[in-house]
């Protein structure tokens, strides 16, 4: 875990999983949730795997990791979630080393879950064109380029995703993957097909129907082979007051429709 320049970062957790990140390092800072206190004083004495008292509260303090991080970030626009994050890194292939272009960026709800895998090897790309989302992304991916063990070779560029060409060919030379969330991602498509290699792989993030549509059919146009479209359905369960679990109350809610295609040589034909 990278400890910064101002003391290393534990995480106190809350049995039900509520986690809040702390700074090892003198002076009061302000916590929300648990309040004001200088966590070095509060710490003193403690070690990984004590169980602690701030105020009302039994905690335990954890080496925290991307779980606590992502539920300890600032948030300005909505994020991927694990959900969805989880399912387009395993589907990609996207792991130890990998080359990734993701756009928008936003609070960095994607990148974050991104970095976790990418380690000291991989590159990540990011691409955010509004600077009030991208300075509340950037903060949420410094602070977990201190929690984490290994941080790839991040770039956080202003600017839009049509228009990242020679940038990402400077930065990697191509790409392993690039996952596009923005309002018209069928418009974005034609611009960063030519930097996947061979077998690279495309995504598109989209809220709506009408965008899955344009955006499978500007996938095509490029030659793209769609390897899997649809949506992924969360259902929590829950124990139940009279014994055995049974669904929760939660509505299994839409997040988004997801596209996936792959970069393949030209047909004969062609």
């Amino acid at each position: 875990m990278g400890d910064g320049s101002g003391g290393e970062w534990v995480a106190l957790r809350e049995d039900d999983g509520r986690a809040y990140l702390l700074r090892r390092a003198p002076g009061e800072v302000k916590v929300k949730g648990l309040g004001r206190f200088d966590a070095e004083q509060l710490l003193d004495g403690y070690s990984i795997g004590d169980r602690i008292s701030v105020g009302q509260k039994s905690l335990t303090i954890v080496d925290p990791a991307l779980p606590e991080a992502r539920r300890n970030m600032a948030r300005r626009a909505q994020v991927i979630g694990a959900k969805d994050s989880g399912f387009l890194i395993s589907w990609m292939g996207i792991g130890v080393g990998s080359r990734v272009l993701e756009g928008g960026h936003g609070s960095a709800g994607l990148a974050m879950h991104l970095a976790n895998v990418l380690g000291s090897a991989g590159t990540l790309i990011s691409v955010e064109s509004r600077p009030e989302h991208a300075e509340v992304g950037r903060a949420n991916m410094e602070r977990l380029s201190e929690v984490l063990p290994e941080f790839p070779d991040w770039h956080l560029i202003d600017g839009d995703m049509s228009d990242i060409g020679q940038t990402v060919a400077e930065i990697c030379g191509s790409l392993d993957a690039a996952i596009i969330d923005v309002a018209e991602p069928w418009r974005v498509v034609p611009a960063v097909e030519p930097l996947l290699r061979a077998g690279g792989r495309l995504a598109c993030y989209c809220p709506t129907t009408s965008q899955l549509e344009k955006s499978w059919e500007a996938a095509g146009e490029q030659g793209l082979v769609i390897e899997w479209a649809g949506e992924i359905i969360e259902r929590r369960w829950v124990r139940a007051s009279k014994g055995g679990v049974r669904p929760g109350n939660q509505p299994m809610g839409h997040t988004a429709f997801l596209l996936i295609a792959a970069k393949v040589a030209p047909s004969e034909e062609e």
